[in-house]
């Protein structure tokens, strides 16, 4: 679909508070309060973005990270070569506050661009344009009804709001356009702010359920949560089109510039086409997000075995998401998989290794968990008696996971014959990895298992981690 087609169907989520709300706040910082720009940002390593959890931005999948605005994230981080941080926060308030006072560096809600809020942030090019639209419930037993019949019970011009409460977010975009509306008709729209700390889609539920009548939002998470409640009608439009656009701190021009450059590249290419259909043409996709056991827009649940991981992570004294990252990133939480060296499971273990372990099915999920928590545990075991920062050896016990015990201590080696610190892991063993491919390295006296191409285990390392810091913002 062409963009001139395709772009007025995409309306992603306005800001949630008004600028206007902003500058009551006294505590609100409205202006840059730190100095970083894109050479700051390339030095230190990663990108810190701040973003929205919900059902299109952000949010978990069957223990994989998805969302329109993470999966543009992660590309415009491999754009600038930096890693990828992420800051949730649902608030437009709060987030304008955390991004000029350097909690991040670019805010990737979906902004409506307005002239009051560039005295708060320099916006991006725009990336799309929205209108607002109505959340209306249909008629009991709308479907054995004849469409006719059907309309005539439903708003359909902005006149017939008059004498109607409509709850909107306190201090939104749409609190504004209701007004503004209200003024236009004459008045008498019953405006009903709902507290500053509840979400668009609470609201979109209670119209579901019948708590409330009418709400308004951005139409494309109207689309979405329609797939999920069929008895909404959003078919009523009530602006006019919307920019939407991210924003950055407004002494960053660099970042600034580099991003729309990017984002011109990023649009004109078939990957774009491809991440906004997967979002917001694909209505089967949306509708298994939302309703699936195992996202954390519907449930607590990562994948069928949580209860088995709960379990190990006692055994090691583990946080049981950050166990759950390690087995989706050896197996995607599959239990049939078989890699090409053999390891077979949910945690990807040689059948032998099993065995070692005490347990001779290595398919059978639970006990591929409890031989993979035991081989976890005497690696936590080895490297207790030199490292004794818990958060660090974590490092050391993942990494050997993956390559093996004495590659890794092959690379602590390396790091103390080399001015390195043998018992941090970051720029310092992880550095000493990723020189075992290099004879100069690999043939030293004091290396013992020999070469090692070790991008994969310190990118294992660095993958986990982040997944689990992404798990422990949507699943306790």
């Amino acid at each position: 679909m062409a963009a001139s087609r395709w772009c007025r169907f995409l309306i992603i989520f306005p800001c949630l508070l008004a600028c206007q709300h902003a500058r009551e706040n006294e505590s609100f910082v409205s202006r840059p309060t730190v100095s970083l720009d894109l050479p700051g940002i390339k030095k230190r390593g990663y990108l810190q973005a701040i973003i929205d959890n919900n059902s299109v931005s952000y949010f978990i999948y069957k223990g994989a990270t998805m969302g329109y605005e993470y999966e543009l994230l992660t590309r415009l981080a491999d754009y600038l070569k930096v890693d990828l941080k992420i800051k949730v926060i649902s608030g437009i308030e709060e987030a304008i506050h955390a991004l000029n006072t350097g909690e991040g560096d670019v805010l990737a809600f979906p902004l409506t661009v307005t002239s009051d809020r560039t005295n708060y942030l320099s916006f991006t090019h725009a990336h799309y344009t929205t209108h607002q639209v109505l959340v209306q419930k249909k008629p009991a037993n709308w479907r054995m009804q004849p469409p006719m019949v059907v309309e005539k019970k439903l708003i359909r011009s902005p006149e017939e709001l008059i004498g109607k409460e409509v709850y909107v977010m306190k201090g939104s975009s749409f609190l504004q356009r209701m007004k503004n509306l209200s003024q236009e008709i004459g008045g008498g729209i019953i405006i009903r702010e709902d507290s500053a700390g509840a979400e668009t889609e609470s609201l979109i539920r209670k119209v579901a359920t019948g708590e409330i009548k009418y709400t308004v939002t951005d139409q494309t998470l109207a689309m979405v949560n329609a797939l999920y409640y069929p008895n909404l009608d959003i078919t009523m439009e009530l602006s006019l089109p919307q920019q939407i656009a991210w924003g950055v701190r407004q002494n960053s021009p660099e970042l600034l510039a580099v991003i729309n450059d990017w984002l011109a590249k990023i649009k004109k290419s078939a990957v774009f086409q491809v991440i906004f259909n997967k979002y917001f043409n694909s209505p089967r996709f949306s509708l298994v997000n939302i309703s699936s056991d195992y996202s954390s827009l519907a449930s607590g649940k990562i994948s069928p075995y949580d209860a088995q991981i709960k379990n190990g992570a006692k055994v090691l004294g583990w946080d049981w998401r950050l166990l759950a990252s390690v087995v989706y990133q050896e197996s995607n939480f599959d239990p049939g998989v078989k890699s090409w060296a053999g390891a077979v499971g949910l945690m990807q273990l040689m059948p032998e290794t099993a065995k070692y372990f005490g347990f001779t099915n290595a398919w059978e999920p639970e006990q591929n968990i409890r031989a993979g928590v035991r081989f976890l545990k005497f690696l936590d075991d080895q490297w207790a008696k030199t490292i004794t920062d818990p958060n660090e050896r974590i490092k050391f016990v993942l990494a050997s996971y993956n390559v093996g015990l004495s590659h890794v201590l092959d690379a602590r080696n390396l790091a103390n014959k080399y001015g390195k610190s043998p018992v941090k892991w970051n720029n310092n063993v992880e550095y000493m990895m990723l020189q075992k491919s290099d004879p100069k390295y690999y043939r030293d006296a004091v290396v013992a298992a020999g070469y090692c191409r070790c991008e994969g285990p310190v990118n294992y390392v660095k993958d986990v981690l982040q997944r689990y810091e992404e798990y422990k913002i949507h699943f306790r």
